[in-house]
């Protein structure tokens, strides 16, 4: 009988393997987001043309060549777990002040984003745990506006505005984590060469 064959995993593969993972629910969210976008526009009767503010409502640190695949991994968690915790807020205010205790599409879908927003900061985690590994630490929500305006209109625009930064973050996590495998293959490259540099001089 021939010897079976065993291929070692390494930590890179893993990252490569979740990274993947995590890309894929990111696709399918920014899918929900555009569905859900359509139906909130619809339901409110905003014009085709209706603009919110295009300041951000999530703080992380600005995007840099300079930050290395964690920091670049973290800030996107850390956005992502923001981008929960006004979804979570708009929903409650929603259903506070502008719900009629109906289950219909728009319902439905908004629901649909929140869990799959909620998968996608699953996979993030694991994916920084594979690359840094160690436990995923809480990002700090400390300085989030969670409450919103208490005027109607301005309070549908926030809503709005929301599920606008949601779509955001999402379609930059789906970038950062496409570009993700060749900045893993060339920080290991980089490592190798440290490693051989290293052992020269021995």
């Amino acid at each position: 009988m021939a010897a079976r064959r065993t291929r070692r995993t390494t930590g890179s593969d893993v990252s490569r393997t979740t990274a993947a993972r995590a890309a894929a629910v990111a696709e399918q969210l920014r899918y929900e987001c555009s569905i859900l976008l359509e139906l909130y526009k619809k339901k409110e009767s905003f014009s085709a043309d209706v603009s919110v503010a295009d300041s951000r409502l999530v703080s992380v640190p600005p995007p840099s060549s300079q930050l290395d695949t964690r920091d670049k991994l973290w800030r996107l968690h850390s956005a992502l777990l923001q981008c929960r915790s006004l979804l979570e807020r708009a929903i409650s205010r929603e259903e506070e002040e502008l719900g009629d205790g109906t289950k219909a599409d728009y319902e439905t879908q908004r629901k649909k984003v929140k869990d799959r927003l909620s998968l996608l900061l699953i996979n993030t985690g694991e994916l920084l745990k594979a690359v840094d590994g160690a436990a995923v630490p809480t990002p700090s929500l400390d300085g989030l506006e969670i409450d919103g305006p208490t005027v109607l209109f301005e309070l549908k625009l926030w809503v709005y505005r929301i599920y606008k930064e949601v779509d955001y973050w999402t379609k930059t996590t789906i970038t950062t984590l496409q570009a993700l495998p060749s900045v893993l293959a060339k920080e290991r490259v980089m490592a190798t060469r440290v490693r051989i540099t290293r052992s020269a001089r021995r």
